[in-house]
């Protein structure tokens, strides 16, 4: 008779991302793992299977967290604009912890398919949220309407991606906040 999880699975998986996000695949251990999840070796096999399962289960649950608080800021502001900004500030004011996907992105590249269905799946999601947002923001005037909706989506994407990157390798908060901004201003 199987037993009950004696765990979190939630919790747990949540702390497998801590540990991904500050070391990544390569430099994380089972070891690792099973100290900050706080389960033994074997609950850990049962309930994800390998490393490898495990990591891209976290990849996953990271990223719908991340793509969620992404469209809550976006939701924010009587304008569209408003939306845009809070979301590149909330970057900004966050960009000192580790991201996973960028990490992913950075380990991985597009060498491994199912990151890479994973990462498209949720990009395309999110970057049709923020594509919205901009044409949204240039029908009420705030961003040029010359612009393509969905190249700004992707620049502005990237500039996320540039900002955590970029404070990952020590840039300054005024830098980063000049980022951010830089980043907005580009869209007028």
């Amino acid at each position: 008779m199987a037993r009950n999880k004696e765990f979190d699975v939630e919790a747990a998986l949540d702390a497998a991302i801590g540990v991904f996000r500050l070391h990544g695949y390569a430099g994380t251990s089972a070891s690792m793992l099973i100290i900050a999840m706080g389960i033994g070796r074997q609950s850990m096999y049962d309930t994800f299977g390998d490393k490898w399962q495990l990591y891209c289960a976290a990849v996953r649950r990271y990223s719908e967290l991340e793509c969620a608080a992404h469209f809550t800021a976006l939701n924010r502001g009587p304008r569209a604009i408003d939306g845009i900004r809070t979301m590149i500030e909330r970057i900004v004011i966050e960009a000192r912890q580790p991201c996973l996907g960028v990490g992913s992105l950075s380990e991985f590249g597009n060498a491994n398919p199912e990151l890479v269905s994973l990462r498209e799946g949720i990009g395309n999601r999110l970057r049709k949220a923020i594509s919205n947002k901009i044409q949204d923001a240039q029908v009420q005037g705030d961003i040029a309407p010359q612009l393509d909706a969905g190249h700004a989506a992707g620049f502005l994407i990237a500039n996320i991606a540039g900002i955590r990157l970029s404070a990952r390798g020590g840039v300054g908060d005024a830098e980063l906040r000049a980022l951010g901004h830089l980043a907005i201003s580009a869209l007028r």
